[in-house]
C-alpha cells in the first residue's frame, strides 16, 4: 500500500500576540509558498482572502452574540457565518471521494448532506447533556473541531477514486467480520442522482429512523459533570469526552467504571454457523484497513493477529497431551517390524468405491498365510477409473474407507456397545448375519494389522475391553462403566451391597430375535443363590460372560489375522489406552495444534487475509465437519498420538500445508499424499467457506496430479 500525506493551515480564532497586548508579525500566507492549495471556507480551513476580513472582524468579536456579528455581516456575512459556526457536540465535516461535503452524527450514528444548525431556530445550539454552549465554550469546541476536520485533496483525483473504491471493495467483501457496528455514509463510495436528491431533501428510510432511535435510547447523558459530552466509538463501544482538559476516556465520570465492550452479537450480517461466542474478557475484534481481522487486550494493551478463542478447548478442542514414553514404545515398535525380502517391491490392491469391502476382501483374504509377507511390501492402491499415484495419500483413503464399511453395523460383524455409546464391540450373533463371518474377521485382523505396519490408522474406536483382550489382559468391573453405565451400576451395588434379598442365581437371562434365553454362568449355575460370599465370583463371571465368552471365536480369528502381520507379544509394550491411538489415533481435533503446525507455501503467510479466512472457517467447524476437512487433505480423519507435529506423508514427517493455487473461480483441491491443499486466493470470506464445503462434501476421487 501506500499513504498520502496532507498539510493544511488552520486559522486560529485569535492570533498569538493579542493575548499579551503585543501585536503578531504578519505570517507568510499559503500563497506565497509553492505547492499549497487554498481551501475554501469549512471549519479548519483557510478562508479566501476577501473573506479574511470578515473572519477577523468575526473573531474579534469573542463577546459579541452570534445573532449580532451575522446581523453586521449583511446576507453574504449570513452564509458565510453560517460556514464558520462550530459544529455542534457529536458532529464532524468530511468529503466523499467526489468532492462534496457531507456531515456524520456520531451520538445519532447517521449522515447527512445539509450542514447542522442552518436551519430555523438552530442559531444556539446544545450538548449531549442538554447545556447551552458559551461563547468561549463554542471556541474551544471550534479549535477542536479544528484538528478533527480533514481535507481529502489528491493531485491525481481520478486515482484518488480509485484506491478508495478498491479498499472499500476489499471490506466490504469481508464477511461482516468487523465488530465496528457504525453505519457509514451511503455517499462515501458512489450515490446515485435519485439517492443524493432524496437525502438532499431529508428524506430518511424507516430503517435508518429504527436505528437511530435504538442508538440513541442505549445512549444516556443524564448526569454528566458540566463540560463532558459522550459519543459512540466505531467499534460501537461509548466513550467519554471532557472538553475542558480535552481529554477522552472509557470510565464513565458518574460511575468511575469503563463503558462496556460491544457485544459480538450485535454484529450486522453476522450468521449464527460463524458465530464463534464471545471474546475472553477484556480483548475487542476489530478490522485492519486492509480487510484483515486483528484483536486487542484491553487488559495488557497488546494487539495480535491469532484469535484469543483459539485458546479455547470448548471453541478448537481439546489440547493432544503429548507423551514421550508412547513415542519411544512406538519407536521400538517399528524398529522391530522390519519389511521382509524375496518379495515384490510393491503390492497392487485395485477396488472400486462402490464396492470397497467386497474388493478387498477377495484380494487380501485369497493370500496365503505363507504369502502374507506381501501384505508388508509398498502398498499401491488404485481406485477403478481414477487417475491417482499412490505415494501413501491413497492408501491412507483406503484404510479410511475400508474401516468405515468393516465397522459398520448394517453388516452385522460389530454392533455399538450402547445406544448411547458409539464404541464398537463384536456382535455375538454375527453368525446369524453371515455364514462367514469368522472368516471376514479373519480378514479384518489382516487390515488392522496392515495398518499398524504401515503407520495407518482406522476409523473406528473400539470399548475398552476389545483392547484388553488383545493384550490378553483381565477385564476388571471398571472397564464396564464406559461400556454399559447402567449395568455396571447394578453390579456395582450388589458389590458393595448384600445380594442375598435380591434372589440372584449363576444365570444370566439374555434376549435373542425375540425369545429369553437363560444361559448359565457356571455347571449348575441356576441352582446355585448369589449370596455376600460369593458375589465377586458373580460379578466376574458376568464380565467374561458380557466380554469374552459370546465372542471368543470371533476374536480368536481376529487375533489370528492381526497376528500374521504385527506379533501380538510386540504390541504387550502399550497399554490398553495406548493401543487405542496406536490403532486408531485421536478422535477430537485440536485447531491450535493444527494451526501451529502447519507451513505455507506461495505468497501465503499466516496473517495473509484468506489464511486468517481459513482458519475462522475451521474453528467455526464442529468436530465431525474438521474431521471430515483432515480426511479430504490427508486421506484420514484421525490425528497421531502425539499430534499434527507427527503427520506422515509420502517421505516421512510431513506437516500440514497450505499453498497458494488458481482463481477465485476454482475449487480448493488436496494432495493427500503431501497433506498440501490448494487454496485459491479468494476474494470474500464468504466465498471461501462456501467453495471448502462443497470441495469437501462433493469430492469422490483422484483426478491424478497436473
Amino acid at each position: 500500500g501506500y499513504l498520502l500525506i496532507y498539510h493544511a493551515f488552520i486559522a486560529e480564532s485569535t492570533p498569538p500576540g493579542d493575548e499579551d497586548g503585543e501585536e503578531s508579525e504578519p505570517e507568510q500566507t499559503p500563497e506565497s509558498e509553492p505547492g499549497w492549495e487554498m481551501l475554501e471556507g469549512a471549519v479548519g480551513g483557510v478562508d479566501r482572502p476577501e473573506e479574511s476580513a470578515r473572519s477577523s472582524q468575526a473573531s474579534g468579536a469573542a463577546g459579541e452574540q452570534l445573532d449580532e456579528t451575522a446581523a453586521e455581516a449583511g446576507e453574504e456575512g449570513d452564509h458565510q457565518n453560517n460556514q464558520n459556526l462550530p459544529l455542534p457536540a457529536g458532529w464532524e465535516e468530511r468529503q466523499d471521494a467526489n468532492g462534496r461535503t457531507y456531515y456524520v452524527n456520531h451520538i445519532a450514528r447517521t449522515t447527512q448532506w445539509q450542514r447542522p444548525g442552518t436551519g430555523e431556530d438552530e442559531v444556539i445550539y446544545r450538548s449531549a447533556s442538554g447545556e447551552s454552549h458559551t461563547q468561549e465554550e463554542r471556541d474551544n469546541t471550534t479549535r477542536s473541531n479544528q484538528f478533527n476536520r480533514r481535507h481529502h485533496v489528491s493531485v491525481d483525483e481520478r486515482s484518488n477514486r480509485d484506491s478508495v473504491s478498491d479498499n472499500s471493495s476489499v471490506i466490504e467483501q469481508l464477511h461482516n467480520l468487523s465488530i465496528s457496528g457504525e453505519e457509514r455514509p451511503s455517499g462515501t463510495r458512489s450515490r446515485t442522482t435519485s439517492e443524493s436528491d432524496a437525502t438532499d431533501s431529508g428524506a430518511r428510510k424507516s430503517g435508518t429512523n429504527s436505528s437511530t432511535n435504538s442508538s440513541n435510547k442505549s445512549l444516556n447523558a443524564e448526569g454528566l459533570p458540566s463540560g463532558w459530552t459522550l459519543q459512540v466509538a466505531p467499534n460501537g463501544r461509548v466513550f467519554f469526552i471532557d472538553h475542558i482538559s480535552k481529554k477522552t476516556t472509557w470510565v464513565d465520570p458518574r460511575t468511575a467504571r469503563p463503558s462496556p465492550l460491544p457485544s459480538q452479537a450485535n454484529v450486522p450480517n453476522r450468521r449464527h454457523q460463524d458465530d464463534l461466542g464471545p471474546l475472553p474478557e477484556g480483548w475487542e475484534e476489530r478490522v485492519h484497513t486492509d480487510g484483515r481481522i486483528f484483536f486487542i487486550d484491553h487488559n495488557t494493551r497488546i494487539t495480535q493477529w491469532e484469535d484469543p478463542r483459539i485458546s479455547n478447548p470448548q471453541i478448537a478442542g481439546q489440547a493432544v497431551p503429548y507423551s514421550r514414553d508412547y513415542k519411544r514404545k512406538y519407536e521400538y515398535l517399528k524398529q522391530q517390524l522390519k519389511k521382509p525380502s524375496n518379495v515384490p517391491n510393491k503390492i497392487e490392491i485395485k477396488i472400486k468405491r462402490n464396492s470397497i469391502l467386497e474388493d478387498s476382501y477377495r484380494q487380501i483374504h485369497s493370500i496365503s498365510p505363507n504369502k502374507v509377507d506381501t501384505l508388508k511390501t509398498k502398498l499401491w492402491i488404485e481406485f477403478d477409473g481414477e487417475v491417482g499415484l499412490d505415494y501413501g495419500g491413497v492408501a491412507r483413503e483406503w484404510f479410511y474407507l475400508l474401516s468405515k464399511e468393516m465397522f459398520n453395523p448394517y453388516y452385522g460383524l460389530f454392533e455399538y456397545s450402547a445406544t448411547d455409546n458409539y464404541t464398537l464391540q463384536i456382535n455375538p450373533n454375527s453368525g446369524v448375519c453371515n455364514e462367514d463371518h469368522l472368516s471376514y474377521f479373519k480378514f479384518i485382523g489382516r487390515v488392522a494389522g496392515m495398518a499398524v505396519f504401515h503407520g495407518k490408522l482406522l476409523d473406528g474406536f473400539f470399548i475398552r475391553p476389545f483392547y484388553k483382550m488383545m493384550l490378553g489382559k483381565s477385564i476388571e468391573l471398571k472397564d464396564m462403566e464406559s461400556v454399559d453405565t447402567e449395568y455396571h451400576n447394578s453390579l456395582l451395588w450388589i458389590k458393595e451391597n448384600d445380594p442375598t434379598e435380591l434372589e440372584l442365581a449363576f444365570q444370566i437371562d439374555e434376549e435373542n430375535f425375540g425369545q429369553t434365553i437363560s444361559i448359565e454362568l457356571r455347571p449348575g449355575g441356576k441352582d446355585t443363590r448369589v449370596t455376600d460370599e460369593n458375589k465377586d465370583e458373580y460379578i466376574q463371571r458376568v464380565i467374561e460372560w458380557r466380554f469374552i465368552n459370546r465372542v471368543k471365536k470371533q476374536m480368536d480369528m481376529f487375533l489370528a489375522g492381526f497376528n500374521e502381520l504385527v506379533p501380538l507379544n510386540l504390541i504387550k509394550i502399550f497399554d490398553e489406552g495406548e493401543l487405542e491411538l496406536l490403532m486408531c489415533g485421536i478422535g477430537s481435533i485440536d485447531v491450535k495444534d493444527w494451526k501451529h503446525n502447519t507451513v505455507y507455501k506461495g505468497d501465503y503467510h499466516p496473517n495473509h487475509i484468506v489464511i486468517q479466512w481459513f482458519w475462522r472457517v475451521v474453528l467455526s467447524f464442529n468436530n465431525e465437519m474438521r474431521s471430515r476437512l483432515l480426511q479430504f487433505v490427508t486421506g484420514t480423519s484421525r490425528v497421531p498420538m502425539n499430534g499434527f507435529k507427527e503427520l506422515y506423508g509420502s517421505n516421512g514427517p510431513q506437516l500440514f500445508t497450505i499453498e497458494k493455487w488458481g482463481s477465485p473461480t476454482n475449487y480448493p483441491r488436496a494432495h493427500t499424499c503431501f497433506n498440501r491443499l490448494d487454496l485459491p486466493p479468494y476474494e470474500s470470506y464468504q466465498q471461501l467457506r462456501d467453495k471448502l464445503i462443497k470441495a469437501i462434501e462433493g469430492s469422490e476421487g483422484f483426478a491424478g496430479v497436473d
